[in-house]
Protein backbone atom coordinates (compact mmCIF):
# COMPACT_ATOMS: atom_id res chain seq x y z
CA UNK A 1 0.00 0.00 0.00
CA UNK A 2 1.42 3.37 -1.03
CA UNK A 3 1.44 6.71 0.94
CA UNK A 4 -1.61 7.95 -0.85
CA UNK A 5 -3.76 4.76 -0.38
CA UNK A 6 -2.53 4.91 3.11
CA UNK A 7 -4.07 8.69 3.34
CA UNK A 8 -7.54 7.40 1.81
CA UNK A 9 -7.61 4.37 3.90
CA UNK A 10 -7.29 6.43 7.45
CA UNK A 11 -9.66 9.22 6.16
CA UNK A 12 -12.27 6.77 5.08
CA UNK A 13 -12.00 4.73 9.10
CA UNK A 14 -11.87 8.15 10.71
CA UNK A 15 -15.48 8.95 8.60
CA UNK A 16 -16.79 5.70 9.57
CA UNK A 17 -15.74 6.16 13.25
CA UNK A 18 -16.82 9.81 13.70
CA UNK A 19 -20.38 8.24 11.81
CA UNK A 20 -20.25 5.79 14.45
CA UNK A 21 -19.93 8.21 17.45
CA UNK A 22 -22.49 10.69 15.51
CA UNK A 23 -25.10 7.43 15.27
CA UNK A 24 -25.19 7.12 19.28
CA UNK A 25 -25.96 11.03 19.77
CA UNK A 26 -23.93 12.09 22.73
CA UNK A 27 -25.24 15.36 24.07
CA UNK A 28 -23.32 16.13 27.02
CA UNK A 29 -19.21 17.61 27.33
CA UNK A 30 -17.84 14.45 28.43
CA UNK A 31 -19.52 12.24 25.69
CA UNK A 32 -18.52 14.22 23.16
CA UNK A 33 -14.83 14.35 24.30
CA UNK A 34 -14.76 10.87 24.82
CA UNK A 35 -16.00 10.11 21.07
CA UNK A 36 -13.41 12.78 19.84
CA UNK A 37 -10.95 10.84 21.81
CA UNK A 38 -11.82 7.82 20.35
CA UNK A 39 -11.94 9.09 16.86
CA UNK A 40 -8.94 10.99 17.12
CA UNK A 41 -7.06 8.33 19.20
CA UNK A 42 -7.25 5.72 15.39
CA UNK A 43 -4.25 7.77 14.17
CA UNK A 44 -1.94 6.61 16.83
CA UNK A 45 -3.22 2.85 15.71
CA UNK A 46 -0.08 2.16 13.16
CA UNK A 47 2.77 3.15 15.61
CA UNK A 48 1.33 2.73 19.29
CA UNK A 49 -1.90 0.33 18.58
CA UNK A 50 -2.17 -0.70 22.16
CA UNK A 51 -2.28 2.72 23.45
CA UNK A 52 -4.96 4.02 20.58
CA UNK A 53 -7.10 0.88 21.40
CA UNK A 54 -7.02 2.39 25.23
CA UNK A 55 -8.01 5.30 24.39
CA UNK A 56 -11.33 4.23 22.32
CA UNK A 57 -12.29 2.25 25.35
CA UNK A 58 -14.19 5.19 27.49
CA UNK A 59 -16.43 6.06 24.16
CA UNK A 60 -17.25 2.55 24.04
CA UNK A 61 -18.24 1.65 27.58
CA UNK A 62 -20.04 5.72 27.75
CA UNK A 63 -21.31 6.44 24.72
CA UNK A 64 -21.70 3.01 22.78
CA UNK A 65 -19.18 3.60 19.69
CA UNK A 66 -17.99 0.70 18.84
CA UNK A 67 -16.15 1.05 15.06
CA UNK A 68 -13.33 2.99 16.59
CA UNK A 69 -12.09 0.24 18.76
CA UNK A 70 -12.87 -2.66 16.21
CA UNK A 71 -10.52 -0.34 14.23
CA UNK A 72 -7.93 -0.43 17.02
CA UNK A 73 -8.42 -3.99 18.04
CA UNK A 74 -7.86 -4.43 14.46
CA UNK A 75 -3.96 -2.81 14.47
CA UNK A 76 -3.07 -4.43 17.79
CA UNK A 77 -3.83 -8.26 16.29
CA UNK A 78 -2.13 -6.72 12.81
CA UNK A 79 0.84 -6.01 15.22
CA UNK A 80 1.66 -8.25 18.01
CA UNK A 81 1.16 -12.10 18.41
CA UNK A 82 1.52 -12.26 21.68
CA UNK A 83 -1.71 -14.65 23.22
CA UNK A 84 -2.12 -12.89 26.38
CA UNK A 85 -2.35 -9.37 25.32
CA UNK A 86 -4.75 -9.72 22.38
CA UNK A 87 -7.37 -11.97 24.73
CA UNK A 88 -6.53 -9.36 27.10
CA UNK A 89 -7.44 -6.50 24.65
CA UNK A 90 -10.50 -8.62 23.59
CA UNK A 91 -12.11 -8.82 27.02
CA UNK A 92 -11.89 -5.48 27.77
CA UNK A 93 -13.33 -4.68 24.28
CA UNK A 94 -16.19 -7.17 25.37
CA UNK A 95 -16.81 -5.84 28.72
CA UNK A 96 -17.41 -2.22 27.34
CA UNK A 97 -19.67 -3.52 24.93
CA UNK A 98 -21.68 -5.22 27.87
CA UNK A 99 -21.42 -1.74 29.98
CA UNK A 100 -24.44 -0.32 30.44
CA UNK A 101 -22.93 3.01 30.28
CA UNK A 102 -25.26 5.94 32.45
CA UNK A 103 -28.62 5.16 30.64
CA UNK A 104 -28.81 1.67 29.80
CA UNK A 105 -30.41 -1.72 31.18
CA UNK A 106 -30.12 -5.11 29.66
CA UNK A 107 -32.60 -7.13 30.31
CA UNK A 108 -31.36 -10.76 32.23
CA UNK A 109 -33.22 -12.84 29.53
CA UNK A 110 -30.92 -10.96 27.11
CA UNK A 111 -27.87 -11.22 29.30
CA UNK A 112 -26.39 -14.34 27.28
CA UNK A 113 -27.39 -13.43 24.36
CA UNK A 114 -25.72 -10.66 24.46
CA UNK A 115 -22.51 -11.38 26.40
CA UNK A 116 -22.25 -13.61 23.37
CA UNK A 117 -22.46 -10.94 20.77
CA UNK A 118 -20.08 -9.17 22.60
CA UNK A 119 -17.68 -11.76 22.72
CA UNK A 120 -18.08 -12.65 18.83
CA UNK A 121 -17.64 -8.64 17.93
CA UNK A 122 -14.85 -8.59 19.95
CA UNK A 123 -13.41 -11.54 18.73
CA UNK A 124 -13.56 -10.68 14.47
CA UNK A 125 -11.15 -7.74 14.41
CA UNK A 126 -8.67 -10.11 16.21
CA UNK A 127 -8.89 -13.26 13.75
CA UNK A 128 -8.96 -10.73 10.84
CA UNK A 129 -5.91 -9.13 12.08
CA UNK A 130 -3.56 -12.57 12.81
CA UNK A 131 -5.00 -13.94 9.14
CA UNK A 132 -3.50 -10.41 7.48
CA UNK A 133 -0.63 -10.65 9.78
CA UNK A 134 -0.17 -14.24 8.52
CA UNK A 135 -0.57 -13.60 4.87
CA UNK A 136 2.01 -10.86 5.17
CA UNK A 137 4.63 -13.45 6.45
CA UNK A 138 3.87 -15.93 4.37
CA UNK A 139 4.27 -13.56 1.54
CA UNK A 140 7.45 -12.82 2.57
CA UNK A 141 8.32 -16.71 3.35
CA UNK A 142 7.67 -17.48 -0.40
CA UNK A 143 9.80 -14.62 -1.01
CA UNK A 144 12.35 -16.10 0.94
CA UNK A 145 11.85 -19.35 -0.67
CA UNK A 146 11.89 -18.03 -4.16
CA UNK A 147 14.97 -16.45 -3.72
CA UNK A 148 16.68 -19.55 -2.12
CA UNK A 149 15.88 -21.81 -4.84
CA UNK A 150 17.10 -18.97 -7.41
CA UNK A 151 20.80 -19.26 -5.04
CA UNK A 152 20.75 -23.17 -5.26
CA UNK A 153 20.47 -22.90 -9.12
CA UNK A 154 23.24 -20.87 -9.62
CA UNK A 155 25.32 -22.75 -7.18
CA UNK A 156 24.42 -25.92 -9.03
CA UNK A 157 25.63 -24.22 -12.00
CA UNK A 158 28.55 -22.91 -10.28
CA UNK A 159 29.48 -26.80 -8.94
CA UNK A 160 29.27 -27.73 -12.25
CA UNK A 161 31.22 -25.51 -13.72
CA UNK A 162 34.02 -25.70 -11.04
CA UNK A 163 33.83 -29.23 -12.25
CA UNK A 164 34.30 -29.32 -15.44
CA UNK A 165 37.29 -26.52 -14.69
CA UNK A 166 38.92 -28.82 -12.22
CA UNK A 167 38.52 -31.89 -14.90
CA UNK A 168 40.44 -29.62 -17.42
CA UNK A 169 43.45 -28.47 -15.01
CA UNK A 170 43.85 -31.94 -14.23
CA UNK A 171 44.50 -33.13 -17.41
CA UNK A 172 46.45 -29.83 -18.59
CA UNK A 173 48.70 -30.61 -15.45
CA UNK A 174 49.19 -34.64 -16.01
CA UNK A 175 49.34 -33.95 -19.69
CA UNK A 176 51.02 -30.87 -20.61
CA UNK A 177 53.30 -30.73 -17.05
CA UNK A 178 54.45 -33.94 -17.80
CA UNK A 179 55.75 -33.43 -21.40
CA UNK A 180 57.20 -30.05 -21.06
CA UNK A 181 59.01 -31.37 -17.88
CA UNK A 182 60.77 -33.97 -20.18
CA UNK A 183 61.41 -31.38 -22.59
CA UNK A 184 63.13 -28.98 -19.88
CA UNK A 185 64.93 -32.09 -18.39
CA UNK A 186 66.39 -33.21 -22.05
CA UNK A 187 66.89 -30.07 -22.78
CA UNK A 188 69.25 -29.17 -19.51
CA UNK A 189 70.76 -32.40 -19.99
CA UNK A 190 71.72 -31.86 -23.60
CA UNK A 191 73.17 -28.12 -22.55
CA UNK A 192 75.48 -30.07 -20.18
CA UNK A 193 76.67 -32.74 -22.91
CA UNK A 194 77.46 -30.72 -25.45
CA UNK A 195 80.74 -29.14 -26.54
CA UNK A 196 79.21 -26.92 -29.46
CA UNK A 197 78.37 -23.41 -28.27
CA UNK A 198 75.71 -23.07 -30.90
CA UNK A 199 74.15 -25.97 -29.25
CA UNK A 200 74.31 -25.14 -25.74
CA UNK A 201 72.76 -22.46 -26.25
CA UNK A 202 69.69 -23.13 -28.56
CA UNK A 203 69.52 -26.26 -25.32
CA UNK A 204 69.78 -23.26 -22.92
CA UNK A 205 66.99 -21.52 -24.79
CA UNK A 206 64.83 -24.38 -24.88
CA UNK A 207 65.20 -25.68 -21.31
CA UNK A 208 64.28 -21.62 -20.23
CA UNK A 209 61.39 -21.73 -22.38
CA UNK A 210 60.48 -24.92 -20.92
CA UNK A 211 60.69 -23.58 -17.46
CA UNK A 212 58.64 -20.38 -18.34
CA UNK A 213 56.01 -22.75 -19.69
CA UNK A 214 55.83 -24.83 -16.86
CA UNK A 215 55.28 -21.77 -14.24
CA UNK A 216 52.36 -20.25 -16.61
CA UNK A 217 50.89 -23.24 -16.49
CA UNK A 218 51.00 -23.78 -12.68
CA UNK A 219 49.33 -20.24 -12.72
CA UNK A 220 46.68 -21.37 -14.85
CA UNK A 221 46.11 -24.60 -13.19
CA UNK A 222 45.34 -22.39 -10.19
CA UNK A 223 43.07 -20.07 -11.61
CA UNK A 224 41.03 -22.92 -13.36
CA UNK A 225 40.96 -24.44 -9.94
CA UNK A 226 40.06 -21.58 -8.00
CA UNK A 227 37.24 -20.20 -10.44
CA UNK A 228 33.76 -21.47 -9.12
CA UNK A 229 31.25 -18.74 -10.93
CA UNK A 230 29.78 -18.51 -14.04
CA UNK A 231 32.11 -15.16 -14.58
CA UNK A 232 34.59 -15.45 -17.48
CA UNK A 233 38.30 -14.30 -17.45
CA UNK A 234 37.30 -11.09 -19.23
CA UNK A 235 34.54 -10.03 -16.38
CA UNK A 236 36.49 -7.86 -13.78
CA UNK A 237 36.70 -9.81 -10.40
CA UNK A 238 35.56 -8.24 -6.87
CA UNK A 239 38.10 -7.01 -4.45
CA UNK A 240 37.65 -5.40 -1.27
CA UNK A 241 36.65 -2.16 -2.22
CA UNK A 242 33.53 -3.87 -3.60
CA UNK A 243 32.65 -4.47 0.05
CA UNK A 244 30.99 -1.41 1.25
CA UNK A 245 28.22 -2.22 -2.07
CA UNK A 246 27.69 -5.63 -1.25
CA UNK A 247 26.82 -4.62 2.03
CA UNK A 248 24.54 -1.69 0.92
CA UNK A 249 22.78 -4.36 -1.70
CA UNK A 250 22.39 -7.48 1.14
CA UNK A 251 19.43 -6.12 2.30
CA UNK A 252 20.74 -6.68 6.25
CA UNK A 253 21.52 -4.73 9.13
CA UNK A 254 25.26 -5.50 8.80
CA UNK A 255 28.06 -3.42 10.84
CA UNK A 256 31.45 -3.41 9.50
CA UNK A 257 34.16 -3.28 11.87
CA UNK A 258 38.62 -3.49 11.67
CA UNK A 259 40.33 -2.79 8.19
CA UNK A 260 42.40 -5.18 5.70
CA UNK A 261 46.29 -4.50 5.63
CA UNK A 262 47.51 -2.56 2.08
CA UNK A 263 49.36 -4.94 -0.45
CA UNK A 264 46.64 -7.88 -0.35
CA UNK A 265 46.64 -10.22 -3.48
CA UNK A 266 44.19 -10.27 -5.62
CA UNK A 267 43.28 -13.64 -5.15
CA UNK A 268 43.03 -13.52 -1.55
CA UNK A 269 40.34 -10.27 -1.90
CA UNK A 270 38.12 -12.31 -4.34
CA UNK A 271 38.16 -15.20 -1.63
CA UNK A 272 37.64 -13.04 1.64
CA UNK A 273 34.99 -10.95 -1.10
CA UNK A 274 32.92 -14.48 -1.59
CA UNK A 275 33.16 -15.58 2.05
CA UNK A 276 31.49 -12.05 3.12
CA UNK A 277 28.87 -12.90 0.09
CA UNK A 278 28.16 -16.24 1.14
CA UNK A 279 27.97 -15.61 4.97
CA UNK A 280 25.23 -12.82 4.43
CA UNK A 281 23.40 -14.82 1.88
CA UNK A 282 23.05 -17.59 4.09
CA UNK A 283 22.44 -14.74 6.66
CA UNK A 284 19.64 -13.68 4.59
CA UNK A 285 18.10 -17.77 3.94
CA UNK A 286 18.57 -18.74 7.51
CA UNK A 287 17.95 -16.23 9.96
CA UNK A 288 15.53 -13.49 8.36
CA UNK A 289 15.34 -10.32 10.52
CA UNK A 290 18.60 -10.86 12.16
CA UNK A 291 21.65 -8.18 12.42
CA UNK A 292 25.20 -9.32 11.09
CA UNK A 293 28.89 -8.19 12.07
CA UNK A 294 31.69 -8.14 9.78
CA UNK A 295 35.37 -8.56 11.54
CA UNK A 296 38.61 -8.01 9.46
CA UNK A 297 41.56 -8.21 11.48
CA UNK A 298 45.23 -9.34 10.52
CA UNK A 299 48.29 -9.49 12.19
CA UNK A 300 52.13 -10.35 10.97
CA UNK A 301 51.03 -13.97 9.75
CA UNK A 302 47.26 -14.26 9.52
CA UNK A 303 44.58 -12.07 7.82
CA UNK A 304 41.29 -12.68 9.52
CA UNK A 305 37.60 -12.50 8.10
CA UNK A 306 34.70 -13.09 10.75
CA UNK A 307 31.00 -13.03 9.93
CA UNK A 308 28.72 -13.31 12.85
CA UNK A 309 24.88 -12.57 13.09
CA UNK A 310 22.86 -12.83 15.89
CA UNK A 311 19.48 -15.04 16.35
CA UNK A 312 16.50 -14.71 13.66
CA UNK A 313 13.98 -12.26 14.60
CA UNK A 314 10.71 -13.53 12.36
CA UNK A 315 9.99 -17.01 11.90
CA UNK A 316 12.70 -19.62 10.08
CA UNK A 317 11.45 -21.70 7.14
CA UNK A 318 13.47 -24.79 6.81
CA UNK A 319 14.64 -24.61 3.37
CA UNK A 320 16.81 -26.89 1.09
CA UNK A 321 20.35 -26.81 1.00
CA UNK A 322 22.97 -28.72 -0.96
CA UNK A 323 25.98 -26.82 1.11
CA UNK A 324 27.54 -25.98 -2.25
CA UNK A 325 28.25 -22.65 -1.09
CA UNK A 326 30.32 -23.59 2.39
CA UNK A 327 31.73 -26.33 0.02
CA UNK A 328 32.87 -23.50 -2.32
CA UNK A 329 34.35 -21.05 0.32
CA UNK A 330 36.65 -24.05 1.70
CA UNK A 331 38.11 -25.00 -1.64
CA UNK A 332 38.98 -21.46 -1.92
CA UNK A 333 40.45 -21.18 1.63
CA UNK A 334 42.77 -24.76 1.11
CA UNK A 335 44.13 -23.14 -2.12
CA UNK A 336 45.67 -20.00 -0.30
CA UNK A 337 46.12 -22.04 2.47
CA UNK A 338 43.54 -21.45 4.98
CA UNK A 339 41.24 -22.52 6.94
CA UNK A 340 37.48 -22.06 7.52
CA UNK A 341 35.23 -22.71 10.72
CA UNK A 342 31.56 -22.38 11.21
CA UNK A 343 29.57 -23.48 13.85
CA UNK A 344 26.31 -21.49 16.27
CA UNK A 345 27.17 -19.01 18.89
CA UNK A 346 25.60 -19.19 22.44
CA UNK A 347 22.87 -17.32 21.99
CA UNK A 348 21.60 -19.14 18.91
CA UNK A 349 23.45 -17.02 16.28
CA UNK A 350 26.10 -18.02 13.53
CA UNK A 351 29.59 -17.42 12.96
CA UNK A 352 31.80 -17.98 10.40
CA UNK A 353 35.53 -17.41 10.39
CA UNK A 354 38.49 -17.21 7.61
CA UNK A 355 41.91 -17.14 7.89
CA UNK A 356 44.40 -16.93 5.86
CA UNK A 357 47.84 -16.49 5.61
CA UNK A 358 49.32 -12.81 4.82
CA UNK A 359 51.84 -15.00 2.13
CA UNK A 360 50.14 -17.43 0.17
CA UNK A 361 52.12 -20.78 -0.01
CA UNK A 362 54.13 -21.71 -3.00
CA UNK A 363 52.69 -24.56 -5.58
Amino acid sequence: MNRTQALLADAGLLALAALDAGFNQPGRAWEIGTAVLAVAALLLRRRWPVAAFALTLPALALVGSVIATLIALYAVALRYSNRYLLTGCGILAAAGYLFPGLEYQYPRADLVLTGIYATMTAAAPIFFGRLVHAQRELALRLEDIRAAREHERLLDAQATLAKERNQLAREMHDVVSHQVSLIAVQAGALSVSTTDPGVKSVADNVRTLSVDTLDELRHMVNLLRASGSTATELTPQPTLSDLDRLITGSGIETRLTGTAPDGIDTAVQRTIYRTIQEALTNVRKHAPGSTATIELAHDDTDFTVAVTNTPPTRPTLALPSARHGLVGIQERAALLGGTVKAAATGDGGFRLELRLPRTNPSR
